[in-house]
Order: C-alpha cells, then structure tokens, then sequence
C-alpha cells in the first residue's frame, strides 16, 4: 500500500466512522476505487486498524467525561453507597451493551471478512437501512435524557450494533436510529454511540493488527492511516454532537439512497466489481 492510498483512506475513515452513512462500506468502494483487493485478510485488517484513530479522537474528546465514568464506576466497585450513583451504572451500561458486538464479531468473522466484502451487500445495506432511520425519526418522541438510561436500553441498543457487521448499515446509524425508536433525545442517543464504539473499534482494531503488519501493507501506511483518522474523526465527532442536536438524521439518508444507487448503477454496468 502506498503512502497516499493510507491518507485517503484515513481520511474516509475519519469523516466516515461516526456519521450514519457506514465506514467500512466507503472503506470498501474506496478500497475497490484504489483497486486495492477488497477481499485480501491484510487489507480487511487494515480497515479495522486505522479505526483506532477514529477512537483516539473519540478518548480524546470525551476525556473529561471518560475519567468521571471512570472514576465512577471503580468507586462503585469499591464502595456499596456509591452503587447508586449514574456514572457507576452507567460504565456497566457501555460494558454490557459492547458483549453483543464482541461475542458476533468474534464468532461471525469468517463471514464478516468474506462473503461480506462484496460491494453488492454495501449498496443493499446502504438503500434498506436507510428505511429504520426515516421511520425513527418519525416516531421519536425524544423524551429521555442520559440520567434516564436503563440496562436494557444499552443491552438492545448494544445488540442493534452488530448489524454494522454488514458493510452498508452503519454503526452509528444502527445504534442512533435503535435510540431513537427507545425515545432517548438524538444527543443522547449520539453520545452512547460514540460510547459504545470504544469497546468494540478497540478490540477489532488489536484482533486484526497481525493481518494489517503483513508485507503487503506494511508499518508506515498503518501508522499514517491511523493518525489521518484521528485528526479527521476528531473534527466529525464535534461537528456531528452540534449538528444532531439541531437536525433530523435523515439528511444522512438522502446521500446513502444517492450512493447505493450509484454503487448499483455501476456495478450493473460493470464499471464497478463486486470483489
């Protein structure tokens, strides 16, 4: 892989991984655009590592709030008054809701590296969850705030994150849209998203570390990649918390019709290859 493919798909990476318009399937048309081999374990390695920037940005901003649930949670290990307290309650939330993720991740990952890497199963997933989101938006009465989470929101929301296995769904619209249909505010619903993320990007982004170090990659386009991530996710995730508190998420709906028509389009005319 050359220098400058690892910065363009850093940059994808970057402006992708939070927004609800699917990471790994513009990471996949990307890679096929790059006519890097979109089935090749190094290359799917190396789409999961160059995540870990994305989650740096994420450990980056949040770092406040992170060291308070933090500090929370331990002093509710330690100290049965301090049970009760939210930030106890809600650090087992985020480690609840990311098993789903871990345990799918895990026993799926021959498919999810596989047969999932077809640009066909991007542009399906792409137009068909993109229904959930219009009719969450719809139905969202957006009445319960952070302190108003339970463990089964986190639980179902959690489960809900697995269908971004699929390239196409997004993470963070399957996770949004889940919260929403909870009746959770979309800030909230956001912010438990970028929560949930760490967990799961983490571990994925260590698990394929081995197949990304292999010589066709190589160490620098890793470390470049990842770095182009943070510095592009830093600026998405503070743009995203500011725009959804103000807007509808189905802004993000029309540009994933309008780019799985396209992949359609271009996969019909063989302009494009599936794998």
């Amino acid at each position: 892989m050359d220098i400058w493919q690892a910065i363009v798909l850093g940059i994808v990476e970057g402006i992708t991984e939070f927004l609800p318009i699917s990471s790994t399937g513009h990471l996949t048309i990307t890679e096929k655009l790059l006519d890097l081999p979109v089935d090749d374990p190094a290359v799917t390695g190396y789409t999961a590592v160059i995540q870990i920037g994305a989650i740096a940005a994420v450990f980056v901003y949040f770092w406040k709030d992170i060291v308070r649930l933090t500090v929370g949670w331990v002093r509710g290990l330690l100290s049965p008054v301090h049970r009760q307290d939210f930030d106890y309650r809600f650090g087992w939330y985020v480690i609840a809701g990311s098993l789903p993720i871990l345990a799918v991740g895990f026993l799926a990952r021959g498919i999810i590296t596989g047969p999932l890497r077809n640009l066909w199963w991007v542009a399906g997933a792409l137009i068909l969850w993109s229904v959930p989101m219009v009719l969450a938006e719809r139905v969202a009465s957006q009445t319960r705030s952070e302190k108003e989470l339970t463990l089964a929101d986190t639980l179902i929301i959690g489960t809900a994150q697995c269908l971004a296995l699929v390239p196409g769904v997004s993470r963070s619209g399957a996770t949004i849209t889940v919260g929403l249909f909870r009746g959770l505010d979309r800030v909230t619903a956001t912010r438990l998203s970028f929560f949930l993320s760490i967990p799961a990007l983490t571990a994925a982004g260590i698990y394929e570390l081995p197949e990304a170090m292999s010589d066709s990659i190589g160490v620098l386009p890793i470390v470049v990649g990842t770095v182009v991530s943070f510095v592009v996710a830093y600026a998405a995730v503070a743009w995203l918390l500011r725009f959804v508190a103000h807007h509808t998420i189905v802004v993000f709906v029309w540009y994933r019709l309008a780019l799985g028509a396209l992949l359609i389009a271009a996969l019909a005319t063989g302009w494009l290859a599936a794998t």
